[in-house]
C-alpha cells in the first residue's frame, strides 16, 4: 500500500458555523473517496488572533508556525475562502504573506470559495489564481464556488454544487496517479 498523500486544507473563514468550513469538509470527504489521504484541516478562525498580531513570521507562536510548515510541506492544498468585498479577507492574505515564497512551487492547489451570490464566482480566477501563481503553485483547473443558496443550515443542499465538488476531486485525483505526484519533488 502506498503512503497517503499529505493534504492540508485551509478554511479561510473566521466564524462558526461556517459555509466555508462546510465546503472545505465536503471537498476533503470527496477527495478521500478517490485517494488515500492524510488530512490536516486549518481553520483560520482558530489562529486568527495570534496570526493577526504577528507582523513577521518570527513573531508567530509555535502553534501557528506549525500550521505554516504543514502548508509548505503539503502534497496537495485545498484552499477555501469566503468572499469579502469582492476578494479574500485580509487575514487570509496575511497568512499567505507569511508562507515561504518558494515553498509552494509545483504544489497542486484546489481552489474553492463561498460568497453571498453567484456574482462573486470569479474570485477563483481573478483573485485566488494570481495569488498562488505568485508562489508558482499549480492551481487545479477545476475550482469550486458556492453561494449562500447552495446551503441550508450550513449543509450543502445543492445537487450542482455536489457534482462540482465530485468533479474537482476526481480531476485532482488524476494528478496523483502513477508518477504525476513526483512533479513537485522535481522543483
Amino acid at each position: 500500500m502506498s503512503t497517503p498523500l499529505k493534504v492540508v486544507a485551509l478554511s479561510g473563514g473566521t466564524s462558526r458555523p461556517s459555509r466555508t468550513l462546510a465546503l472545505t469538509e465536503a471537498i476533503l470527504a470527496e477527495l478521500s473517496q478517490h485517494l488515500a489521504i492524510d488530512t490536516h484541516l486549518i481553520e483560520l478562525g482558530n489562529i486568527a488572533r495570534p496570526l493577526g498580531g504577528a507582523l513577521w513570521r518570527k513573531d508567530l507562536p509555535d502553534t501557528v508556525e506549525h500550521e505554516l510548515r504543514l502548508i509548505e510541506s503539503a502534497d496537495l492544498l485545498v484552499v477555501t475562502t469566503p468572499v469579502y468585498r469582492g476578494t479574500y479577507p485580509g487575514l487570509f492574505k496575511h497568512l499567505f504573506d507569511l508562507v515561504g515564497q518558494d515553498s509552494l512551487t509545483n504544489t497542486p492547489v484546489l481552489l474553492a470559495a463561498t460568497g453571498g451570490s453567484e456574482r462573486h464566482a470569479l474570485v477563483l480566477d481573478h483573485q485566488l489564481r494570481p495569488l498562488f501563481s505568485f508562489f508558482q503553485a499549480l492551481t487545479l483547473p477545476i475550482g469550486v464556488y458556492a453561494s449562500e443558496a447552495d446551503f441550508a443550515d450550513y449543509r450543502i443542499v445543492s445537487g450542482p454544487l455536489q457534482a462540482r465538488i465530485a468533479l474537482a476531486a476526481e480531476r485532482a485525483a488524476h494528478l496523483f496517479t502513477g508518477q504525476a505526484h513526483a512533479l513537485r519533488k522535481i522543483a
